[in-house]
């Protein structure tokens, strides 16, 4: 290898930050005790001698193929959970903890390039009765669904969690009130333009949705209190419409630390 050798090929690929591990056999031809001490030190993790023996070397890397297939068990388990952790178990959907973290840094990046962050608001109308129709176990595939179908009407680079129970929330960046009455519409069409097939049951439902866009800076409680009472106010005009509210950080009235979880989870009908 002109310009470089074995060792310092080693020392070079460690140096480098990777995502896997690369599993490194050093072949050389020097054989001192020494030689394979520096190999070892530079970052090899298996060291041999010329002349080989094929069986040997193959047995090698076999081993090393062990070391790195471990590796990729031990990468998919971490991946998994840390799945688990941000997502919903049932939906898939971003969990009500991880929402409300990528809401804040919506906030701050919309903050930073002055461009408005908004929300959707939406609750699944009379979801009790589809369970009490249907058994929880077609509520169960009725709420995947749903979540399914919501997360394709919003844009790629949009977010989407599950709130609490039957309520979701959506988490759009650069939203203008056009944007949020768009996509807002495009939610409530995707979920009452056709039934939902769970496979036991035909399940028609409709979906009321509070919407609020903002530019000013508000946190991420003004935020969201105000697409609650516009989701108040889709469900008191009738449900299955979308409301556009408004959200101005100086008029919004401020949230007691007490009322946040009544905020959050508060059931809808």
């Amino acid at each position: 290898m002109p310009g470089v050798n074995g060792i310092e090929l080693c020392r070079r690929i460690r140096a480098k930050q990777r995502d896997r591990y690369q599993y490194i056999l050093l072949l050389s031809g020097k054989d001192e005790k020494q030689d394979v001490v520096d190999g070892l030190e530079a970052g090899a993790d298996d060291y041999l001698t010329k002349p080989f023996d094929v069986s040997e070397l193959r047995a090698r890397l076999r081993a090393g193929n062990r070391v790195l297939t471990l590796q990729n068990e031990l990468i998919q388990a971490r991946e998994a959970l840390r799945f688990q952790a941000t997502h919903d178990d049932l939906t898939s959907l971003w969990s009500h903890s991880a929402t409300l973290l990528l809401l804040n840094g919506e906030l701050e990046r919309g903050l930073r390039s002055r461009t408005p962050t908004g929300v959707l608001m939406i609750d699944l109308d009379h979801f009790k009765s589809v369970n009490d129709t249907f058994g929880h176990l077609t509520g169960d595939a009725v709420l995947k669904e749903c979540g399914r179908r919501i997360n394709q009407a919003v844009r790629k680079y949009d977010l989407v969690g599950r709130y609490g129970g039957e309520e979701f929330l959506a988490v759009l960046s650069n939203c203008t009130v056009e944007d949020l009455e768009k996509i807002g519409e495009r939610a409530r069409h995707a979920i009452s333009e056709k039934p939902i097939s769970t496979g036991t049951a035909e399940v028609s439902l409709t979906v009321s949705i509070g919407g609020v866009t903002a530019l000013s800076g508000p946190s991420d409680l003004e935020l969201l209190s105000a697409a609650d009472a516009a989701l108040y106010e889709a469900k008191r005009s009738g449900r299955n419409r979308v409301v556009i509210g408004s959200c101005e950080a100086s008029q919004t009235q401020p949230i007691k630390a007490t009322e946040r979880s009544t905020l959050l989870t508060a059931p809808r009908e």
